[in-house]
């Protein structure tokens, strides 16, 4: 596929591309057109029939005399090769040695990191492994699937940084997009009702399917979860044990850990058809004990679906681990069990990662863009370039990973927070038009997101001109907090500077990605017990502050950076809603009877609220706004 694909798009852009692969077929044509300006050539090297990849490393020599041939025969001069797979690879090697011709590599799968996981089941000979360092040592550029195979080929095989290239494979936008749902379970015959697990891929043991049947059980037990785990993959298309036996052993598993009800093989299917599968299913899990590359967390990223993958080879690259699905150690069923429970208990995270998903695998891994990407490479080859923006820790793929999260998270923060983030800028609104000012607190980063948003409301953000708003920020007093902390221990520093400055009718907003840290827990507990409303700008499931906050602002990540970065953004936008609220309102000073230091408040009434009098009437009249004391955990009315 990743040949196929290659090829087709580099004849689009204008190159002429042969495509040699061994004949294994006596009927097979010798050339077949696989696409205009793309042949296939059929190489006769060894017997025409199948055979095991494992026994063809001394048909090599052979493969490279046919090529030869054919190009001289033909009259072509080669301007380069691109090896694909290691055996290639020695081919082109040869090919150098022999005709001068320069070549690229991808190798797809490296024998050292092969033989660490499969052991004794890897069968291809030892001598691969001399046979790659020649190749590596030879090629004038080297095309790395993902950061990990980079890294495997500069440690494992002594690369040369500056000849490896970061290409990621892709996927066919004409074969892979979102279909309804019911459609697609009406396409497949799978059940109308009821939650499904999909695996999709090789019936292999080093796919970790086994791994995935054994979460189900843990789902079962640890969280009564009733999904059914659908298996597509064999070698036929009913699910035949005798002729694919891995799927008898997974048969057996799946009896033996009691959930063979809810595993269901459906045996091979036809490419044609596997966007259906992917769109029928709620969340695609793939757990290899290694993977090069892994090229369907991207089709079911294309049809929109979260994914669950091991965090091993290149689905680390592929899958952004909490924003367009999760990660998780490989062989290890019960780490998966709880990822799967909590995405089947949140459906809206659930759709926010299927969206995440199909955004990434369109900006990023088009075959298109791959095409133009190994043309690239092609040509800086020829030239006698390098790689750009190549360097030792891998810049480029930290440069593209932080800037996909953060559009993924930014994205599924827009869906899921419009209506929280309007109700906390109409909350701090509320607060100044009653008399009250806002108390703001935060650890870290959070500390410094606290004292921006202080520092834009008595200063201002957009509009000039416009009277101080009242705001403090609880953790800029360093003197208070290392008084207290080295006297009295940290968990109390806020919750005293509450007690101490804070009145019924105040708004106390506490900014924690973690949502667990305990000074911010006292201080919402003092808060409560003072009358003072309590909001929250949280991160991930919104820990305990999520449970005890009258208002709940919770980004969908889990993420400390990129929590922190929507968060600057929600406090951009808060300011710039709540300046927009006050731009044409005034000042009044009324009489309350709630705690201040001379019993009159002054308050500031936005234009929305003064045309209906209810403000000033409150305030005026003494009311008793902001009075009522609350016990802890209780909401706002």
């Amino acid at each position: 596929m990743y040949v196929a694909q290659v090829s087709k798009h580099l004849a689009e852009l204008g190159y002429t591309v042969d495509i040699f692969t061994r004949r294994d077929d006596p009927e097979v044509a010798e050339v077949v057109e696989w696409a205009p300006d793309a042949n296939v050539v059929h190489v006769p090297a060894g017997p025409p029939t199948y055979v095991r990849k494992e026994d063809m490393l001394p048909m090599m020599d052979a493969f490279t005399l046919g090529v030869l041939r054919y190009a001289r025969r033909e009259g072509i001069e080669y301007d380069l090769a691109h090896a694909n797979f290691w055996m290639s690879g020695l081919v082109a090697l040869n090919l150098k040695e022999v005709a001068g011709i320069p070549y690229v590599v991808t190798f797809h799968a490296l024998g050292r990191v092969r033989r660490e996981h499969q052991k004794e089941a890897d069968e291809f000979p030892d001598v691969r492994f001399d046979i790659e360092e020649r190749i590596v040592a030879g090629a004038d550029g080297i095309i790395a699937e993902s950061p990990q195979e980079r890294h495997d080929l500069v440690e494992l095989y002594d690369g040369d940084p500056a000849r490896i290239y970061l290409i990621p494979a892709g996927f066919d936008e004409t074969e892979f997009w979102p279909v309804d749902k019911q459609e697609a379970r009406a396409m497949t015959g799978l059940p109308a009702e009821g939650r499904i697990i999909l695996q999709l891929g090789r019936m292999v043991p080093r796919k970790g399917v086994a791994n995935v049947i054994r979460a189900m059980a843990r789902l079962k037990q640890h969280h009564a979860d009733d999904a059914t785990l659908v298996i597509v993959g064999g070698e036929t298309k009913d699910p035949d044990p005798e002729l694919t036996p891995e799927i008898a052993r997974l048969q057996q598993i799946a009896r033996d850990e009691g959930v063979a009800d809810r595993v269901l093989f459906i045996g091979r299917r036809g490419r044609d058809v596997l966007r259906y599968y992917y769109s029928a299913s709620d969340i695609f899990v793939t757990t290899p004990w290694y993977e090069p590359f892994g090229i369907t967390p991207l089709e079911a990223g294309a049809c929109s679906r979260p994914v669950v993958g091991s965090r091993v080879g290149g689905i680390k690259f592929t899958v952004v681990d909490g924003e367009t699905g999760y990660l998780v150690p490989p062989r290890d069923p019960g780490a998966l069990a709880a990822r799967l429970a909590d995405l089947l208990s949140h459906p809206k995270r659930m759709e926010a990662f299927g969206r995440a998903g199909y955004r990434r695998v369109h900006d990023h891994f088009r075959w298109e863009r791959v095409g133009v990407q190994t043309a690239q490479t092609y040509e800086d080859v020829l030239d006698g370039g390098q790689p750009e923006l190549v360097d030792d820790t891998g810049a480029l793929s930290i440069y593209e990973r932080n800037f996909s999260q953060a559009a993924a998270v930014l994205d599924a923060a827009k869906d899921a927070l419009r209506a929280e983030v309007i109700e906390l800028a109409r909350l701090i609104r509320h607060t100044y038009a009653t008399g009250g000012k806002l108390l703001v607190a935060g650890n870290g980063g959070s500390a410094a997101e606290a004292q921006h948003l202080v520092g834009e409301l008595v200063g201002h953000f957009a509009v000039e001109g416009r009277p101080a708003l009242p705001a403090i920020a609880l953790n800029a007093d360093t003197a208070v907090i290392t008084a207290w902390s080295n006297d009295y221990g940290y968990e109390d520093v806020f919750a005293r500077q509450v007690e101490a400055l804070g009145q019924p009718g105040d708004l106390l907003l506490a900014l924690s990605t973690s949502g667990r840290s305990q000074n911010l827990v006292t201080a919402f507990d003092t808060a409560a017990e003072m009358g003072i409303t309590r909001a929250a700008l949280l991160g991930g499931d919104g820990g305990t502050l999520g449970e005890l906050a009258d208002l709940a602002v919770i980004v969908p990540s889990l993420n400390t950076q990129r929590i922190q970065e929507i968060h600057t953004l929600i406090v951009h936008v808060v300011c710039e809603v709540v300046e927009e609220e006050f731009l044409d309102g005034e000042w009044v000073e009324g009489v309350t009877s709630r705690r201040s230091w001379n019993g009159r408040v002054h308050a500031y009434i936005p234009r929305s609220m003064k045309q209906t009098g209810e403000i000033e009437a409150l305030l005026l009249g003494g009311g008793n706004g902001g009075e009522k004391q609350r016990t802890r955990g209780e909401k706002r009315p």
